[in-house]
């Protein structure tokens, strides 16, 4: 059985990709990845063979000009199109397709399965991804709401129009190309009638009822069997416990590494600096703080006091997890409601806005460095499920298997 995985993305919405190849290889799947070329040395670690598409992710989030909201129709169209020239050949004699990352992409890479004729399935990392009167969608980029317009069911109205407005066209023009008939409906298209949501269901709860059919598999984590290094142990074994900061693959506010560090030092703490795509640094010589690349979240965050950080699907999952106190500084997309649910589980504290002072972080350091937050963390980490990626494995091997409707149409 062939599988191919498919993304456009950043490093955390590929790690649990990379989590899924594993487990499905493990269980005796042919398994390729598409995405985006940055992800090349982390998927030839796992020996994950890789199919590059579309332009490197980290130019875009980190180059001097980012791109504008008036960018995002054409940087769609380029996506979509990629999907068409470069998934095609990849999927072809494959018996499943999972897609995941920016929607643009998404659709395109759908439309290959459907024109392959091959099962296919969309996965979310979190629920505000997924339609559903419990909460409102989340706008696409350039196309807010009207603030006046608080009922969800007339957001998700609009929602599907900026769906359309924004990918119909280039969409549709790829698939007649193909012999494929238009959508009218990006957006259900996109999802079909019943994606994945991976993601942990104490963080992340899918509530009922809904009008979408959902599975909720549980996050997708990797077991991370990596050593950490030995400078970086000789740290964690000479004082206390470190606060660790780092903003993933993420652009961090301006002079974030300066605030994190005396926030950290005002509440007595020593500090762990992870450099990430924002190339954190530390400020000064001193042995109170230690910088450090790539790094196992995994084996680190059980050895921290708190992780102060930008609040991605994995980064959160993998601090509950650990029973790690957390600081949740979000900065866009899923990151608010992830910085809500840390508050809300009372495993941490979610920064008011994007843009901490060292006041402010000060002030949420000590919410999380609270005795009663660490126990709260203690006990969440115990019902975090570690089996996601071995239920989605199943799952969509089952679906390949056995005779009747696909699991997404």
């Amino acid at each position: 059985m062939r599988v191919l995985l498919s993304t456009y993305d950043s490093r955390g919405g590929v790690e649990p990709l990379a989590a899924l190849a594993v487990r499905l290889r493990e269980l005796g799947a042919e398994v390729r990845v598409c995405a985006p070329p940055d992800c090349a040395a982390r998927l030839a670690e796992l020996g994950v063979p890789l199919v590059p598409v579309g332009q490197p992710v980290r130019p875009l989030v980190h180059g001097a000009t980012r791109p504008s909201a008036a960018d995002v129709p054409r940087l769609a169209a380029e996506l979509i199109a990629a999907q068409f020239d470069k998934l095609a050949t990849a999927a072809d004699g494959c018996d499943a397709l999972v897609t995941s990352g920016l929607m643009s992409a998404v659709a395109g890479a759908r439309s290959v399965a459907e024109k392959l004729s091959i099962l296919s399935v969309f996965v979310s990392w979190c629920p505000i991804f997924l339609p559903s009167p419990h909460h409102p969608p989340h706008p696409l980029p350039g196309r807010p709401f009207p603030p006046e317009v608080t009922d969800n069911r007339v957001l998700n109205d609009l929602d599907v129009q900026s769906y359309n407005a924004l990918f119909g066209a280039a969409l549709n023009t790829h698939r007649a190309s193909v012999g494929l008939p238009p959508v009218d409906d990006v957006r259900a298209h996109i999802l079909g009638d019943q994606p994945w949501l991976a993601a942990d269901s104490t963080l992340a709860p899918w509530r009922e009822p809904a009008d979408l059919d959902v599975v909720q598999t549980g996050a997708w984590i990797l077991p991370d069997v990596r050593p950490l290094q030995a400078e970086l142990e000789a740290f964690l074994d000479t004082g206390t416990p470190p606060v660790c900061v780092g903003f993933g693959s993420m652009r961090a506010p301006n002079d974030f590494a300066r605030v994190a560090i005396e926030a950290i030092r005002a509440q007595g703490r020593r500090a762990l600096v992870a450099r990430g795509w924002a190339d954190l640094a530390l400020i000064d010589d001193r042995d109170d703080c230690f910088a450090v690349g790539e790094v196992n979240q995994q084996a680190l965050f059980g050895r921290v006091a708190a992780v102060v950080h930008h609040g991605g699907a994995g980064t959160t999952t993998t601090a509950a997890r650990a029973g790690a106190p957390q600081v949740v500084a979000p900065q866009m997309a899923d990151q608010p409601y992830w910085a809500g649910r840390v508050a809300d589980l009372g495993i941490g504290a979610a920064h008011d806005g994007p843009t901490p002072t060292t006041e402010s972080l000060s002030a949420a350091l000590r919410t999380a460095l609270a005795p009663e937050t660490r126990a709260r963390a203690t006990a969440v980490a115990g019902t975090i499920r570690t089996d996601g990626a071995t239920v989605a494995a199943t799952l969509l091997l089952d679906a390949v298997s056995r005779e009747g409707p696909p699991v997404s149409a």
